[in-house]
C-alpha cells in the first residue's frame, strides 16, 4: 500500500518537475515511520525521481543550463551544511511546512501571461539566491525543487514550463549533498528504500511525459500551488 501511494505522488509531482520530497515526508510520518529514518529515505527517492526526469529534460534538450550552473554553483554547498545541522523533528516540520506555504502563496500570486525569460539574469543576485535554497533545502531535507520553481517564477526569470525541466536537475544535485550529509549525520533510509524506489521510478516515467507533452504553462502553475499548499498544510499540522 505505500509503495502504490509512493508510485501516486511520485507521477502527480513529476508531471509538474519535482521529486515529491515534502509529500513522501508526509507520508512516512502518516504510517509512523522513525524521524531518523524519514529525511534519508525522501532523499533516497527523489535523487531516483530526479535522476530520470533530469535525464528525460536533458534528452530533450528543454534544460535551460545557463540558468541552472550558477544556482547549483552555490546551492550544493550550503545544502551539504544544512544537512548537517539536525532540527528538533517539531521545529523541522513546523519550519518546512511554512516554506512551502509560503512559495504556495506566491505561486497563486503570480498573474499574466507566462513569458520565457525576461531580460538577463544577474549573475550575484542567482549566486545569493542559489546559496539560499541550498540552505533550505539541507535543513528541511527535500531537494528544493519547490522553492527553485517559486523563486524563479516570482523574479520572471523563468516560465512555469522552463521550471518544469529545471527543477529536476537542482533536485538531483542537491538531493544527493543533503543525502550525504544526513549519512554523516548517524540518520540512515528506511530498509526498504529499494522497493519505495522501483514503484516512485515508476510513477516519475509516467509523470515526466505528461509534464513534458500534454500540460499547459497554466495549468503547470497551479497544480504546483496546490502541491505546495497541500504539503505545507500536512506538515504544519504533523
Amino acid at each position: 500500500m505505500t509503495s502504490l501511494l509512493f508510485a501516486i505522488i511520485s507521477l502527480l509531482y513529476a508531471s509538474v518537475g519535482q521529486a515529491g520530497g515534502t509529500a513522501f515526508l508526509s507520508l512516512m510520518a502518516f504510517f509512523g515511520m522513525s524521524s531518523t529514518e524519514t529525511r534519508p529515505t525522501a532523499l533516497g527517492l527523489n535523487i531516483v525521481v530526479a535522476a530520470y526526469s533530469t535525464w528525460l529534460f536533458n534528452r530533450n534538450k528543454v534544460v535551460d543550463w545557463t540558468i541552472l550552473r550558477p544556482l547549483l554553483f552555490s546551492s550544493m554547498p550550503a545544502s551539504l551544511a544544512g544537512g548537517l545541522i539536525v532540527l528538533e523533528e517539531h521545529m523541522y516540520k513546523t519550519l518546512t511546512g511554512l516554506v512551502l506555504l509560503l512559495a504556495s502563496a506566491v505561486m497563486i500570486m503570480q498573474r499574466g501571461r507566462a513569458v520565457d525569460r525576461v531580460g538577463e539574469i544577474p549573475l550575484r543576485e542567482t549566486v545569493s539566491i542559489g546559496a539560499v535554497l541550498g540552505l533550505v533545502s539541507g535543513l528541511t531535507g527535500v531537494g528544493g525543487g519547490v522553492f527553485l520553481a517559486a523563486t524563479l517564477i516570482a523574479l520572471n526569470w523563468a516560465s512555469p514550463r522552463q521550471t518544469v525541466a529545471l527543477s529536476p536537475p537542482f533536485i538531483l544535485a542537491n538531493s544527493t549533498v543533503g543525502f550525504v550529509g544526513a549519512l554523516f549525520t548517524g540518520q540512515f533510509p528506511s530498509p526498504d528504500l529499494a522497493l519505495y524506489a522501483i514503484f516512485t521510478l515508476a510513477g516519475a516515467v509516467a509523470g515526466a511525459v505528461i509534464g513534458l507533452k500534454w500540460l499547459s504553462q497554466t495549468a503547470i502553475r497551479f497544480i504546483l500551488a496546490a502541491v505546495l499548499l497541500v504539503a505545507g498544510i500536512q506538515l504544519v499540522r504533523a
